[in-house]
């Protein structure tokens, strides 16, 4: 009992609140909340003059809390052993395929990381994060994070009936591994964006949410800038949402699973032209980023394009009644 009691302090000392802060009481950290600021690490890489807006204080306030959370927080540098440590309780989510999860490293989609999957429709990218919804219910021994998920659903695709498809598939009861996904249908991109903080919050009030999927990541930016003329503007704001999923997945251990669309690049004269859209911007920020296409004799192929850690590989995988499978 008493371990326990300590277990809880330990975590509350770990973890402070905004209202420890000085001049940060409920009623400024409640007008933060609705800013999008919930944790300290958000408030302590503010400028003043961004937090005396959100919060409707001074300057002098905001520079002296703005300090107190930096001092709060382990800003600086850490040994890599201790890095080493902190990357204990990364959980992984198996595709249902072990070709695929091999090719990620072997157990399959990582927390605290983006995962990104590009090709042209039809190509797997849709039905991945599908069986990836049910897989994450799962427990840890079986190959899932034994936990929730979110699905931003910018293109219509979510399916009930295909979940409870491949819930029956492995045996799970449909009804309640539907009841453990959050769906959102996102109508543009600045809905997309507000999204995110709603998971904050989800979180906060206790939702075991384990995994996040966007399908698709840039079909609204996609639609709202076009043309030359628009495009900084298009790629900075989609630089913020990556940097923002990115954010999330750290903070609260969550594995990121977003699709891609795909162009073909007219100056590719030889060779495969199909081209991610987002640029740069896109394909620096995802940790794990996989080519799917079409194989043959109706297989789909992953080929593993970025990874800070493993070599670049493709595999076949197969999506059947039970979503991804290495055997058709």
């Amino acid at each position: 009992m008493v371990s326990k009691k300590k277990e809880e302090e330990k975590e509350t000392s770990e973890e402070p609140q905004l209202t420890d802060l000085p001049g940060i009481g409920p009623a400024v950290s409640a007008k933060l909340e609705s800013a999008g600021i919930f944790d300290m690490m958000s408030l302590a890489v503010m400028s003043p003059a961004a937090l005396s807006d959100a919060a409707g204080i001074s300057s002098a306030v905001a520079r002296k809390a703005i300090q107190a959370a930096r001092g709060m927080l382990d800003l600086g540098f850490i040994e890599g052993t201790e890095f080493e440590k902190r990357r204990e309780n990364i959980s992984y989510i198996t595709t249902g395929s072990k070709q695929l999860d091999e090719l990620l490293g072997g157990k399959g989609v990582e927390s605290r990381a983006i995962t990104e999957a590009f090709g042209a429709y039809g190509s797997g990218k849709t039905q991945l994060g599908l069986t990836l919804a049910v897989n994450v219910q799962l427990p840890a021994d079986k190959g899932g994070s034994n936990g929730k998920c979110v699905f931003i659903d910018t293109e219509g695709t979510f399916r009930p009936a295909r979940i409870k498809q491949i819930a029956e598939g492995l045996g799970a009861n449909p009804e309640k591994v539907l009841k453990n996904i959050f769906v959102a249908r996102a109508f543009n991109s600045d809905h997309q964006i507000l999204l995110l903080e709603k998971i904050t919050e989800m979180i906060k009030s206790g939702e075991p949410i384990k995994l996040l999927i966007v399908d698709s990541l840039t079909a609204h930016f996609r639609s709202e800038f076009a043309g030359r003329g628009q495009l900084a503007d298009r790629q900075q704001k989609l630089n913020r949402y990556m940097h923002d999923l990115m954010k999330l997945a750290e903070t609260h251990n969550l594995s990121v699973y977003v699709t891609n669309q795909v162009m073909a690049n007219p100056a590719q004269l030889f060779g495969d032209p199909t081209t991610a859209i987002g640029g740069n911007i896109v394909g620096h920020a995802s940790t794990y980023r996989m080519y799917l296409r079409r194989g043959k004799q109706g297989s789909r192929v992953a080929k593993l394009i970025d990874s800070p850690n493993l070599p670049d590989n493709e595999c076949v995988f197969f999506v059947n009644n039970s979503g991804i499978v290495d055997e058709a």
